[in-house]
């Protein structure tokens, strides 16, 4: 996606499209009212990649255009968050002049926060050695000096250096409550952080009336978990990638929340020692009792291929149901068995990716 595509006056009219495409995706289903959460029409990414081109002293951005692939200079990147274009044209400018940091440099990733932290991971082609460090150290303090809450990490094949840590930690407003969290780089994190909160808002709104205990898959480094935590007596949460589950652990404790439980492990594993077919010793390990749960509530949020049959056969097993969906057309698939036994209560559009045809959805299920 070229950066002139971003047109802020034309946001509305996209967003009313994509609202009209969803609905006509779910017509077959009965959906209440549709709840649609609008992102910021400009600076909503909090993460942005680009390579870097090199024309003799010159040294720029350039993105490539999804269908020609052709590429184009990127000066600035209005999709992307004020801070990372604050940094962009600074960042570039000191690379130039110092060989040891642009020697080899194919790209550059940022990570940005709502909360004012970025991360800047530079990519090279070649290894990197101790002056690449000692440069690298000096262009991270003379940043921060200038008001910038800035980490790098330099990585090339089988090396990563870390200045000064390679995680950022974000704070998100869920209603009166200020939620923190630690956002690892290369780890899932949701990339609009307005919408984010939006999504968080909502997932509380439906569950408020909430009784027992929550059962959430796919959890990532909690992010809903940790919000959802006031509306239940326990929520016992799963999730695969390590990196995820550690800073979720992170994230647990740094907000004073004492009654969430994360477990290392796949949805269709979890499945398994739910039903019985399987024990696993984690579950041991941590003593954890999957029969001292009271769970009348699950909330899933799978990956865009959503879940197998097995998983929805065991999701169908609660009273109520909260999806989130970054793949309508998975989501209805989903569907197709869940609405055999539930009916759909709530029904939402989250804007995460303006001016692009991806959706991501948000749907609250209750046993008929």
């Amino acid at each position: 996606m070229a950066s002139t595509t971003i047109n802020p006056a034309e946001y509305q009219s996209q967003l009313d499209e994509k609202a009209a495409r969803i609905q006509n995706i779910f017509a077959d289903f009965e959906t209440p009212e549709l709840e649609v959460f609008a992102s910021p029409a400009e600076h909503y990414r909090m993460r942005a990649e680009f390579r870097v081109w090199h024309e003799g002293e010159d040294l720029y951005y350039i993105m490539f255009n999804q269908e020609t692939r052709e590429k184009y200079r990127v000066d600035q990147f209005p999709a992307a968050s004020r801070l990372i274009n604050d940094l962009m044209p600074l960042l570039v400018e000191a690379l130039k002049p110092v060989k040891a940091l642009r020697h080899k440099l194919f790209q550059v990733d940022f990570l940005s926060t709502l909360s004012g932290e970025i991360l800047v991971s530079l990519l090279y082609h070649r290894q990197l050695d101790a002056e690449w460090e000692k440069e690298a150290k000096a262009l991270k303090q003379r940043l921060n000096d200038e008001g910038f809450k800035l980490n790098f990490i330099g990585r090339a094949r089988k090396q990563k250096i870390v200045l000064d840590q390679e995680f950022v930690i974000e704070k998100l407003q869920v209603n009166e409550r200020v939620l923190t969290y630690k956002q690892v780089e290369n780890s899932f994190t949701q990339p609009n952080g307005e919408v984010a909160q939006k999504m968080l808002e909502w997932a509380v709104d439906c569950t408020q009336d909430s009784q027992g205990d929550l059962l959430e898959l796919y959890c990532g480094n909690g992010n809903f978990s940790l919000a959802l935590a006031q509306n239940f007596e326990r929520v016992l949460a799963t999730e695969l990638a390590k990196p995820s589950v550690d800073s979720a652990q992170y994230n647990i404790a740094v907000n004073n929340i004492d009654n969430v439980q994360i477990i290392r492990m796949s949805a269709e594993d979890f499945t398994d020692a739910m039903e019985g077919r399987r024990e696993f010793r984690r579950l041991k390990d941590q003593n954890i009792d999957l029969q001292s749960y009271n769970c009348n509530t699950i909330f899933v949020d799978p990956p865009r291929s959503g879940m197998d049959e097995g998983t929805c056969r065991m999701v169908q097993g609660y009273d109520r149901i909260m999806y989130i969906s970054c793949n309508p057309e998975t989501l209805k698939d989903n569907l197709d068995i869940l609405s055999e036994t539930h009916r759909i209560t709530r029904f939402a559009l989250f804007d995460q990716f303006p001016y692009t045809h991806h959706m991501e959805a948000g749907v609250l299920l209750e046993r008929k």
